[in-house]
């Protein structure tokens, strides 16, 4: 037997993809009006977390929650940058107070303080995704960690990204030599 599509089944669905998050704009883009999102949250079983951002309290939380949480407060085209990357990716051994997150917009969301904006424009070729989250790539994140994350770390989190496939070989050579280390 299908089970009924409901606004709420739709929402659902968008937040398993996002840890449990969905914004507005997702409602919007499942077919789901912000008002019946509202009506939602107030009914129980998704809660407001900030303005346009809601989350189903029943999808299991995860180390990597926080990190959405923090791109999707900030909005549309942002991404995680710096040592947030390198935590993402559990590289380094850094475990930032304040989780980066870079944008090309001027925003000027109410944030908590966990969260730190970055305003920047970046080549497109410096940004993906890991496990469904905007971020840098490896590379960018270790250069720009350059002045955050001690040298040394970041000579040995670039060495370990290479080994795990994290970077190619061309890409780690390119990093250590700006970073200044032997090779």
């Amino acid at each position: 037997m299908a089970l009924a599509d409901t606004y709420r089944r739709r929402l659902r669905d968008r937040a398993l993809d996002q840890y449990g998050y969905v914004t507005t704009r997702d409602a919007a883009d499942v077919g789901v009006p912000a008002v019946e999102l509202r009506k939602i949250a107030q009914r129980g079983g998704v809660d407001h977390v900030a303005y346009g951002l809601y989350r189903f309290d029943d999808v299991p939380r995860s180390g990597r929650d926080q990190y959405m949480e923090a791109v999707l407060r900030v909005g549309p085209d942002a991404y995680l940058t710096h040592d947030a990357v390198l935590a993402l990716y559990d590289l380094g051994l850094v475990n930032p107070q304040r989780i980066r997150v870079g944008t090309a917009r001027r925003t000027r969301p109410r944030l908590p303080s966990f969260v730190e904006i970055i305003h920047r424009q970046l080549d497109p070729k410096d940004l993906t995704d890991h496990e469904g989250i905007p971020c840098t790539t490896v590379g960018r994140a270790l250069l720009d960690c350059r002045g955050i994350v001690m040298g040394e770390r970041l000579v040995d989190a670039t060495r370990e990204a290479a080994r795990r496939g994290l970077l190619r070989r061309d890409e780690c050579d390119r990093v250590l030599a700006e970073l200044g280390a032997e090779q």
